[in-house]
């Protein structure tokens, strides 16, 4: 249906709206977007006129403030809060333009810190929430349940995806907001000696690169629709430990690592069961140094000044 189709992708500026966007566009399948600064979607006129005046067939929820676990332990009323309007006001709209197809973004922070390994579906609240990411991922879960609410009330053919822990070219790599892997890049890329980096190295996470999770979305797109949400992931782990030797041997950095112990971990392992999606035709295709890479490339070119113009 996508070719046929037009999709307003919600955050297509950021890390996985941005991938959304390339994967249309390489599709040649007609977009629709706005910038934050152009359409305010926690306002709720400013969604329904940006929705109502598109009409679009599809759309895709990327639009999120997101974080890690400084940004989210800092500021819990904005991760709730505003994630909250952004969805209802999306999700409101999206109904009263009769949107066909919804994908709700949610993330794997909606499962419990102690979630059984890999994660299943299943597991949502099943336990205790990880205290640092707690109001981003109760915001999240609610999402899932306003997506179930519209297919049960309104036969709504929308459906909710979970992705694990992202990265790629646009992700955000301010140290104060950033999540572990493009911090990690920006700290080996401009260390001298020494880097400094948060808890023991113990945990274990999963990394998808963004252009993955694009095509896993447009997969779900045209081939799910399920009350049951989607997990999205590669179906492996790494070490934080083991992840910080990998950044520093791309980035070429061969000096000293500390490990900062009076900073907390988070949840000690997050790797996601993506039996389902497997089971749905899809798999990963990027490996992780080679999408490590990449990034650090896209990283370095994007802190290069332009080429002045020629007279």
């Amino acid at each position: 249906m996508l070719s046929d189709s037009l999709v307003y992708v919600a955050g297509h500026r950021g890390l996985v709206g941005s991938a959304v966007w390339r994967a249309l566009l390489e599709r040649e399948i007609e977009t629709v977007g706005w910038s934050s600064a152009e359409v305010d979607l926690r306002n709720r006129d400013a969604a329904f006129d940006a929705v109502l005046s598109a009409r679009p067939q599809v759309m895709v929820m990327a639009a999120a403030l997101v974080g890690g676990i400084m940004a989210n332990a800092t500021h819990p009323v904005d991760f709730l809060n505003d994630n909250l309007r952004i969805q209802t006001n999306l999700f409101e709209a999206a109904h009263a333009a009769d949107v066909e197809r919804v994908v709700f973004l949610g993330s794997s922070c909606i499962y419990p810190k102690l979630a059984p390994q890999p994660i299943p579906e299943s597991a949502l609240l099943t336990g205790p929430l990880e205290p640092t990411n707690q109001a981003y991922a109760i915001a999240k879960i609610a999402g899932i349940e306003a997506v179930n609410s519209y297919r049960e009330q309104y036969n709504r053919r929308w459906i909710s995806v979970m992705p694990t822990n992202l990265y790629g070219p646009g992700d955000n790599f301010d140290l104060n907001s950033s999540h572990v892997l493009p911090a990690m890049i920006r700290k080996f890329h401009d260390a001298d000696d020494v880097v400094t980096l948060w808890g023991t190295g113990t945990p274990r996470r999963e990394f998808l690169h963004s252009d993955d999770a694009a095509s896993a979305i447009l997969h779900l797109i045209e081939h799910y629709d399920g009350d049951q949400h989607v997990n999205i992931g590669t179906g492996e782990d790494i070490s934080i430990r083991e992840l910080a030797a990998l950044v520093a041997e791309v980035v070429g950095f061969d000096g000293r690592v500390e490990w900062d112990t009076s900073k907390p971990d988070g949840t000690p392992r997050k790797l996601l069961d993506v039996s389902r999606l497997k089971g749905l035709g899809w798999a990963p295709r990027i490996g992780l140094r080679d999408g490590v890479a990449a990034t650090c490339e896209w990283f370095t070119a994007s802190r290069q000044p332009p080429t002045p113009a020629s007279p």
